[in-house]
């Protein structure tokens, strides 16, 4: 089955077929850094890496481009956030934007998030910023006011819109008029002057000033990537205005697509509202990791498709970390069950199971690379592996090879859920001796068959972070 994905410019799904064979060419609007990320960033780019980790499974050569935003993002208004932020912590701007940048990529290697191939910064490529703003003004798409913005005039651009569907007058009608140079409501900014004081400014053909948040993204984008690449993504509440500022600069200036395939994320929610900053209602990624494993907050987010919004909550969280512990019994077993495995025993017709298994994952993950129905397969192989090692026979190391390949592969390299190795401790003889003797409690409560108290026992260690596993294989423990 050939990889398809939903487009969010033709609105239906397609097959992918990159611009170069073999190669894709990928860009991912990133943070606006002046502030610790949230979980509504995590479900993104948590989204992101998974598609790029099955490309590159799946033969592909990715050049992955994720932007840092830290100058030209302003509030309502007409503030930007970093120095806002600057001056609420009595910091300069570019401190700012270390100190969270900083954050933001300690979150994604806490949450197993492979970094990008290139993070540029948006006030590290003004002059590439500049030159198409100067290329859009003499194309007769842009204007240069008296006191020196300059906007992109969207009547001159009859696509404007297209990727969300809003049409121009949509867009006039949403927006209010910002300065009386501005000829129509709905134009943007590609350069706007900057008053004395104002702490991020260069110079440029209009004077002094600092760029518009949308020029940033075809700037970069064009370096990196080229003119027309094949896949954008973000997030769906920046299709308007941002990518459908970026769509028009671009293709009017180069007069191409700008890019092939849009892919777009859903929100996450509290309660059924976005969580975002400006309304308060958000919950930091480094908040989250205190409470659960990242493995368990990636299966969280990843049990909803990247398209459609997930609502947090601790209940549904509290959910996903039961999920992932109960494939995480299957991983275990099947690993403390190699240390002493035979090379030839039984097991080998449980081969086709295994493959059977892979080859549904992988459809769904070729179906718009569909999350929710691959973990779902990958936990139908933990029920089918528990089924198979509770039978007790004794179990060659190739099959069981095969099926830790299969975790490795699906929920490792893909999915990023299954670390590659976890602490087994079987040697409970070195274990500290208070331990040792709840161990040994409940081994005797289990033979006596007062299971009241052996599940006791078993819930108390599991409060202190330590999760015992029985098994025909023998007695484990691992820490949560």
């Amino acid at each position: 089955m050939p990889l398809t994905v939903f487009n969010r410019l033709t609105r239906q799904k397609e097959e992918f077929k990159p611009l170069t064979e073999g190669e894709v060419k990928m860009y991912v609007c990133g943070p606006t850094v002046y502030d610790h990320a949230h979980l509504g960033h995590a479900k993104t780019y948590v989204a992101f890496d998974v598609i790029v980790r099955y490309l590159r499974y799946t033969g592909y050569k990715v050049r992955y481009v994720q932007n840092i935003t830290d100058v030209g993002h302003l509030l309502e208004t007409d503030e930007d956030r970093v120095i806002r932020k600057a001056g609420q912590l009595g910091l300069e701007p570019m401190e700012v934007v270390e100190t969270y940048a900083r954050s933001f990529f300690q979150d994604m290697d806490a949450l197993n998030v492979i970094r990008p191939d290139i993070s540029p910064q948006a006030s590290g490529h003004i002059p590439e910023q500049i030159e198409m703003t100067q290329g859009l003004i003499e194309k007769g798409y842009a204007y240069v006011t008296d006191v020196g913005d300059v906007y992109f005039d969207v009547t001159k651009w009859p696509e404007y819109g297209k990727l969300s569907g809003r049409s121009v007058e949509d867009a006039q009608s949403e927006r209010q008029i910002v300065g009386s140079e501005k000829r129509n409501s709905a134009d943007f900014a590609l350069w706007r002057h900057a008053e004395p004081e104002h702490l991020m400014q260069w110079d440029s053909p209009w004077g002094r000033g600092f760029p518009g948040w949308h020029i940033e993204c075809s700037a970069m984008s064009k370096k990196y990537l080229g003119e027309t690449f094949d896949i954008h993504g973000g997030g769906l509440e920046n299709q308007h205005p941002h990518n459908d500022c970026e769509i028009a600069q671009s293709e009017a200036l180069h007069e191409k697509p700008f890019a092939n395939y849009w892919l777009l994320t859903g929100s996450l929610t509290i309660d059924g509202e976005k969580m975002s900053k400006s309304l308060g209602n958000f919950v930091t990624i480094k908040e989250a990791l205190e409470q659960y494993r990242p493995e368990a907050l990636r299966y969280f987010l990843l049990s909803s498709h990247y398209r459609g919004p997930i609502d947090y909550s601790d209940e549904a969280l509290k959910a996903a970390s039961g999920g992932w512990d109960g494939l995480m019994v299957g991983v275990q077993r099947v690993r403390f069950a190699m240390k002493d495995a035979p090379e030839d025993a039984a097991g080998s017709d449980f081969l086709e199971t295994v493959e059977k298994r892979k080859q549904a994952f992988l459809r769904y993950m070729n179906d718009d690379f569909n999350t929710p129905q691959a973990i779902a397969e990958l936990q139908e192989l933990t029920t089918d592996v528990n089924r198979f090692l509770d039978q007790g026979q004794v179990v060659g190391m190739d099959v069981l090879t095969a099926i830790n390949d299969a975790y490795n592969e699906l929920g490792g390299q893909i999915l990023g859920v299954v670390p590659e190795t976890i602490t087994i401790r079987t040697d409970l003889e070195t274990v500290d001796p208070l331990l040792m003797m709840l161990i040994d409690i409940r081994s005797q409560a289990r033979k006596d068959k007062d299971y009241a108290r052996a599940d006791a026992i078993r819930d108390h260690l599991s409060k202190l972070g330590i999760v015992l596993e029985d098994g025909p294989e023998g007695t484990y423990y691992r820490a949560r």
